[in-house]
């Protein structure tokens, strides 16, 4: 998706995604540091091992990196849930272990958290389309996870609520740590968070 989105003068896909890489690892890093509207793009170029004219031939402005960077993050999680949820053979057993894995993969993401609720606003309409449609199609997975996973009949629309619910949630732990880290631990967080779907599950 990225290499249809954002333009690049480089011609050979292999050598744009390696050096894309760089350039990704490289704006997280001082997006944490500094935020995204105090870094340069020259920053960004130095931190890759790049002159500006090089980074100019992979990413044409600030917010094309700052987009390469929420696909970078978004395409991780993505990948996890297709990976970590059965629909083939679904239960709510692998419901819950891939909603346990999906909220230990955010908690390893934590800095990519924040930065993914901080900056979005930064991102030109076009562009924040592109990433909530992949954030659609993760909340897709656990909709019809759950939909498969609960007997025939199961409202639609409450299905797709607590899909929402689950990912927001996830999401929580990384952008609220400062205030729930105080409280509980990433285990407690985790039950605690699988008992209130469990609870809605049952309550019928």
């Amino acid at each position: 998706m990225a290499f249809q989105t954002i333009k690049s003068s480089v011609k050979d896909t292999e050598l744009i995604e390696r050096r894309r890489k760089q350039i990704i690892q490289s704006a997280i890093v001082l997006f944490q540091e500094k935020g995204f509207h105090r870094t340069t793009t020259r920053e960004i170029a130095k931190e890759s091992g790049f002159s500006i004219g090089t980074l100019y031939e992979y990413v044409r402005t600030k917010e094309d990196v700052l987009f390469l960077v929420y696909e970078a993050i978004n395409d991780r999680v993505y990948n996890h849930l297709e990976t970590a949820i059965e629909l083939k053979e679904p239960s709510l057993e692998n419901v819950y272990m891939a909603i346990d894995s999906y909220y230990r993969l955010i908690d390893d993401m934590e800095e990519e958290v924040v930065i993914l609720y901080q900056e979005v606003k930064s991102l030109a309409p076009h562009l924040r389309e592109v990433i909530l449609d992949k954030e659609r199609q993760m909340v897709k997975f656990l909709k019809d996870a759950l939909l498969l996973s609960m007997p025939e009949g199961f409202d639609k629309q409450r299905a797709e609520l607590l899909a929402n619910n689950i990912f927001v949630q996830g999401q929580m732990w990384g952008f609220r740590r400062w205030i729930l880290r105080k409280q509980f631990t990433l285990e407690n967080y985790i039950k605690y968070q699988i008992d209130f779907l469990k609870c809605s599950l049952n309550n019928d």
